[in-house]
């Protein structure tokens, strides 16, 4: 059972989709390369078995469940890297919470209760995603439904915040109010940089902000960072626009780490 080492980086990092058994065992391959290069971190494999909230009704959503979970064992197996996936289900969070290490809620359900409570109740760790709705202070409440529903552990992640039409803006001082509640506070970089349904029926964004955004988290207190990358994003089923090519990824997390270290007195 992975337990989370609160002296290290947390890097949460994968494909949007979980596309296929070779592409996320191209992703998992350089995030091992990326764990044995930096002691200080710890990796976690990200990869959603459903894109449940698609801007058209056309999208593509992923393998589903029980497809999805089978990528997701291999990797956790043949990479021995932990795994996190986000679910939006009761039903779900009791399937993938026997397999996965990480539950992850989605922003638009955050505030879903029953779905916090069973996510608790699996035992794995619960990472919530707020919503782009609400402020920081709101997360609170979050907290406290999973904290009563006796989850292992939580974590919180910042994802943005909806700034008029088609546009996100992420406001530094919530790392410093997320971390109040006592639990790890995460940067979403790649969510952060998208413009919702401004892709005529996808959603867009504009990842040349991931690395500033990234940096600027954490010199403000964020405990990890959460990528998404693919090996050729133009060509992914899902958030393309955000994610970071797979051959980038090491030059967007070291100056990261470099600065977490920094501010640590490493």
């Amino acid at each position: 059972m992975f337990q989370r080492n609160p002296d290290k980086f947390l890097l949460i990092a994968g494909p949007c989709a979980l596309e296929s058994h070779e592409l996320c065992r191209t992703v998992a391959s350089l995030l091992r390369e990326i764990w044995s290069a930096h002691e200080e971190i710890e990796v976690v494999f990200k990869g959603s078995f459903d894109k449940a909230n698609r801007t058209s009704l056309d999208s593509p959503r992923g393998p589903g469940l029980e497809k999805g979970l089978e990528i997701l064992k291999m990797i956790q197996e043949e990479f021995a890297l932990p795994i996190l996936t986000d679910v939006h289900t009761e039903a779900q969070a009791t399937e993938a919470g026997k397999i996965v290490d990480i539950l992850q809620i989605p922003a638009f359900l955050c505030r879903q209760t029953d779905l916090l409570v069973a996510a608790a109740r699996t035992g794995a760790i619960v990472n919530v995603k707020k919503g782009q709705f609400l402020s920081p202070q709101e997360m609170r409440y979050v907290v406290n439904k999973l904290e009563g529903s006796d989850a292992r552990e939580i974590w919180l992640t910042e994802r943005g915040t909806t700034f008029g039409y088609q546009n996100l803006v992420v406001d530094m001082r919530n790392f410093d109010i997320l971390k109040t509640y006592g639990h790890p506070v995460i940067f979403d970089a790649t969510h952060s940089v998208q413009m919702p349904g401004a892709g005529d029926g996808t959603t867009s964004g504009k990842r040349e902000f991931v690395p500033p955004l990234s940096r600027a988290a954490v010199a403000a207190g964020a405990d990890g960072l959460f990528v998404e990358t693919h090996p050729d994003p133009d060509q992914a089923i899902s958030d393309g626009p955000n994610q970071i090519p797979l051959n980038q990824l090491a030059a967007v997390v070291e100056p990261v780490i470099a600065i977490w270290k920094t501010l640590r007195g490493l």
